[in-house]
């Protein structure tokens, strides 16, 4: 129905990962079922199939990027939009079966983005350890857990679930580096504004046309709609044919954004609605965390105020 609550949730496995900590930060799941899934796009065609009511799937990292699987399951697969997003801090510890020291380690089990993040830490404290790569953060801790390798680099929640003691934590080269996740959910009515929101798109540009991208930023730009982020991706069709996906502030209802969806509508080959949802706050605030307000002249009150003036004119008041 619309607008119960999820309690079905999956996300991407396995057990003990970052996936799992990020999804255990959205109240609603901490009281239903978290299932792991064993890749981007299943956990995604649990959604789909209805086997589940929401998923939990990484979007980008400050570090590595743009999660290239989920923006292409969001702009080609069969519909899906994004409820939520969950920033989580990536703050990797590296976890031994209790008693093991930090000289002792000979072997550490890694996955290869988080063994990339951590290797200054590595070089600096165990120059001498084998680092051996693993499929996830949740296998790493496993593998440490069950003798296979004398300690993980892996997630504060894989050191917890596999009781593991944590022998040094805020592994990371980069200390502020976050990954981004998206709850995503089978279409229906997005989450009411809050007046700081953020909105997703997919958006195909005609390719025969001169100056099509720049349509598409003149759009949001003449309103004054904050384009966040925007990252291409191949559509398959033909080398050099892409989709854009794109974040900018605002949601659906406002009235500014809402002209804009219309202009892209008019000037795309296809705009195709991820969703609109509350912009990830912080529990200390910053001075980021304060919402953009719209340029002069662009707020919902005077795009009202001018509709009631060109209404005037054309009833000849």
């Amino acid at each position: 129905m619309p607008g119960t609550p999820p309690t079905r949730f999956v996300y991407l496995g396995p057990e003990g990962t970052f996936s799992e900590q990020a999804l255990r930060t959205v109240p609603a799941a901490e009281h239903g079922t978290r299932t792991p899934a064993r890749s981007v796009p299943e956990a995604l065609d649990a959604v789909r199939s209805g086997e589940a009511d929401a998923a939990l799937v990484p979007l980008e990292n400050s570090i590595g990027g743009a999660v290239g699987v989920t923006l292409d399951e969001l702009a080609e697969g069969e519909p899906l939009v994004i409820t939520r997003e969950v920033i989580l801090p990536v703050d990797f510890v590296l976890g031994a079966r209790p008693g093991t020291t930090l000289a002792s380690v000979r072997s550490v089990a890694a996955h290869p983005q988080a063994s990339t993040q951590c290797r200054q830490w590595l070089r600096t404290y165990l120059p001498d350890a084998v680092v051996v790569d693993v499929l996830s953060n949740g296998a790493a801790a496993t593998g440490a857990a069950t003798g296979a390798y004398d300690a993980a680099i892996c997630a504060p929640i894989g050191a917890t679930r596999h009781r593991l003691a944590v022998l040094a934590d805020k592994l990371g080269d980069h200390p502020d580096a976050v990954t981004r996740f998206a709850l995503v959910s089978r279409p229906g009515p997005p989450p009411p504004p809050t007046g700081d929101d953020v909105t997703s798109l997919a958006v195909y540009i005609a390719h025969d046309r001169v100056g099509a991208l720049l349509s598409v930023l003149m759009e949001l730009a003449v309103r004054g709609v904050n384009l966040t982020r925007i990252e291409s991706r191949p559509t398959g069709e033909a080398l050099g044919r892409y989709v854009f996906v794109l974040d900018c502030t605002g949601h659906v209802a406002d009235v500014r954004l809402g002209e804009a969806l219309q202009g892209l509508r008019r000037v795309c080959a296809d705009v195709r609605f991820l969703g609109s949802y509350p912009r990830h706050r912080w529990a200390t605030p910053t001075a980021g965390d304060r919402p953009v307000p719209a340029p002069a002249g662009l707020s919902d009150s005077d795009y009202a105020d001018a509709a009631a003036w060109l209404a005037r004119l054309r009833r000849g008041e």
